[in-house]
């Protein structure tokens, strides 16, 4: 992340408050619900990291010994983690409800807190393996990644020089026709060559000149739908051929075979209706509601969530003074249609436009089976970008998610209150 400092400023911030600032939950707690988080995608790297904080919290040693010892309040979350990590539109407000019910149950502040924490380290699980970090702790603690992503250290430019210029803001319409003469289609499978930066410039600057915000809401919901349907027919990365899980973080990990399910499949009815932001966003709902319940969170989310949209330092490859809105937005979006979030402004055939199979590929499984993501293809997505560019499509991955995840555990927060 220090490749992109003012992100990585925001995002410490954040960190520190949820895990040490003021807030309804005990400091062990939140250590406990990080490890909890982490679990859901057996990532030992950040497991490890919190068992330590939880010690230093004075945290009582036997609850390290897995989900059984943990307090029963604890033990109550863990519904909400599964759902949240895996098909977070499956939470609704009953879930809500039997948490803050009864024996052992939850405020409604405590619970928002819980959620929170919830979020942050499952996302942050995806970029941790997005990144190809493979924890290997050597003698003296520090961290040694698997196939160090210090080998690309020649493409990173130093932190001082990357200096922040004034983010554009994202366009509300990406829209283009449907007379758009594409460059040559994006390859099919991961490691076909790519078509390169220069036809993605043409593709971003085509979109730019010729974007237009007067296609019915029939015809942006049928584009949305083709994505999704295309991304449902993604082959996901397969199961890791590793050891069994590590002894350590086996007590952790409950129902390893609770995964991601594709949201919409081509020819099948969905039972659950579209997310649109149009009816519940994080700018008008989502922010106001989290801000109520656990103080000055909600700021912090927001910012971190608009710099990591917004950041550019106006490069693609070698290229300078390029315009890489369409490139970000199409990403975030995406990344939200996979668990079937429609923004109704947006239109989908962008995301075609500018995202290859290959890239698509690279961020379903970081977004939705994290743990099978390896170095490997963290290097053969985006050859021509640079090492700092590739790890900011890895915090847009992040940030994407842990909103997603957010804006269903918020509204169904909200269905229960109403």
């Amino acid at each position: 992340m220090s490749s992109h400092p003012s992100y990585l400023d925001n995002f410490l911030k954040t960190q520190q408050f949820i895990l040490r600032g003021d807030g309804p939950l005990p400091f062990v707690y939140r250590h406990l619900i990080a490890i909890m988080a982490a679990g859901r995608h057996q990532c030992s790297y950040l497991i490890n990291l919190q068992k330590a904080e939880f010690l230093l919290q004075g945290g009582d040693p036997t609850w390290l010994q897995g989900l059984r010892f943990i307090p029963q309040k604890l033990q109550n979350l863990y519904e909400i983690n599964k759902i949240l990590a895996h098909r977070p539109w499956l939470l609704t407000k009953a879930h809500i409800e039997k948490m803050t019910k009864g024996e052992d149950s939850w405020s409604l502040s405590e619970l928002v807190h819980a959620i929170v924490l919830l979020a942050h380290f499952h996302s942050l699980s995806s970029f941790v393996f997005s990144c190809g970090i493979n924890e290997e702790l050597d003698l003296v603690g520090k961290y040694q990644g698997k196939e160090n992503i210090q080998a690309n250290s020649n493409n990173v430019s130093p932190a001082k020089e990357n200096v922040v210029k004034s983010p554009k803001k994202i366009s509300s319409s990406g829209s283009t026709t449907d007379k758009v003469h594409s460059p040559p289609p994006s390859p099919t499978i991961v490691g076909e060559q790519e078509v390169g930066v220069v036809t993605l410039m043409e593709r971003m600057k085509y979109l730019s000149e010729n974007s237009i915000s007067t296609l019915p809401q029939e015809e942006l919901s049928k584009r949305f739908k083709s994505v999704e349907t295309q991304s449902a027919e993604l082959e996901p990365a397969q199961e890791r051929s590793n050891p069994p899980i590590n002894s350590d973080i086996e007590p952790f990990v409950r129902e390893p075979e609770y995964i991601y399910q594709d949201f919409a499949k081509r020819g099948q009815v969905n039972d659950i209706p579209t997310f649109r932001t149009q009816d519940y966003s994080w700018d008008v709902h989502g922010f106001s509601l989290v801000s109520r319940l656990y103080n000055e969170v909600g700021g912090l989310l927001d910012e971190k969530f608009k710099t990591a949209s917004t950041l550019t330092y106006y490069t693609m490859g070698t290229h300078d003074k390029v315009d890489t809105s369409h490139f970000r937005r199409a990403i975030w979006n995406y990344i939200q249609c996979m668990f079937g979030i429609r923004h109704d402004d947006y239109d989908y055939n962008a995301v075609n436009q500018l995202l290859e199979r290959s890239l698509k590929t690279f961020i379903k499984n970081a977004v939705c089976y994290p743990e099978r993501v390896t170095k490997r293809d963290y290097d053969r997505v985006m050859k021509e970008f640079k090492h700092s560019e590739k790890v900011h499509v890895n915090l847009m991955i992040l940030e994407a998610r842990m909103q997603a995840e957010l804006l269903y555990a918020l509204r169904a927060i909200m269905q229960h209150m109403t």
